[in-house]
């Protein structure tokens, strides 16, 4: 069945609307389109639901569901930062994501720039940029607890700029060690992870999250994958999927 689960829309850092998703979704064929923004944080408001706008998206996305209802199934997600203190009820499902670390009072995003990354080693991890994969693999690994996610966001999100700026070799012991702990961790619990086309379709990465290793690290554990897109435009839409497919399945 095509579908696809991961998609953002004006409610939070999107360019369409969840209708304008909805009807993409029907012209590409996809059997079940779920829509799932970026839950409220109120550490950081830029990127994500505003807190008075969650029942307005509920009630948007429920609308949607009985329009569209011949056509396609539309479900009605969110992407649970793992520092949101939202509620996760209500929600046909949860994708657990972690977008920072927390750091001696401060809140780090891992998907910014490179250079915030590079200052935040220097800043808390005395330049020790290994340190900081092994702090960021340490909150990933609790994302399904802390979320109570029913899919694992882009695993390796700190590798999101290290295919154009790279800042750490990824094929480093400490970094391998970590990544498998988490990996580990997060096996324990039978969600499957999603392989996320995103950073593919904003032109960062030419593979998907997680890396090929990690895919084939989960594969031989018997983990399980679900396709996405982190879509947030019709364009992107189902990015890449049956090249992505063809070449990991």
């Amino acid at each position: 069945m095509l579908r696809d689960l991961h998609t953002h829309t004006v409610f939070s850092d999107g360019k369409n609307s969840p209708e304008e998703m909805v009807i993409s979704a029907i012209e590409k064929g996809l059997c079940e389109i779920g829509i799932s923004d970026h839950s409220y944080t109120d550490f950081d408001t830029s990127y994500c639901i505003k807190k008075e706008k969650i029942s307005e998206y509920k009630a948007e996305i429920l609308r949607l569901k009985s329009k569209y209802s011949v056509k396609i199934s539309v479900l009605c997600g969110i992407e649970q930062d793992y520092f949101s203190s939202e509620p996760t009820d209500g929600y046909d499902y949860v994708i657990g994501s972690v977008h920072y670390i927390f750091k001696n009072g401060e809140y780090v995003p891992m998907d910014e720039s490179p250079l915030i990354l590079k200052n935040a080693a220097e800043k808390f991890f005395n330049g020790d940029i290994y340190a900081l994969a092994e702090e960021y693999f340490k909150t990933v690994s609790d994302v399904v607890r802390k979320t109570n996610a029913d899919i694992i966001g882009h695993f390796d999100l700190i590798t999101k700029f290290n295919e154009i700026a790279p800042l750490f070799d990824e094929k480093n012991p400490r970094y391998i060690k970590a990544r498998n702990n988490a990996l580990d961790e997060l096996l324990k619990t039978g969600k499957p992870f999603e392989i996320n086309t995103g950073a593919i379709s904003r032109g960062y990465r030419t593979t998907p999250y997680p890396s090929a290793e990690a895919i084939e690290y989960i594969k031989k554990k018997g983990g399980k994958f679900i396709l996405s897109s982190d879509a947030h435009s019709t364009e992107t839409l189902c990015f890449k999927f049956p090249e992505i497919e063809k070449s990991f399945f």
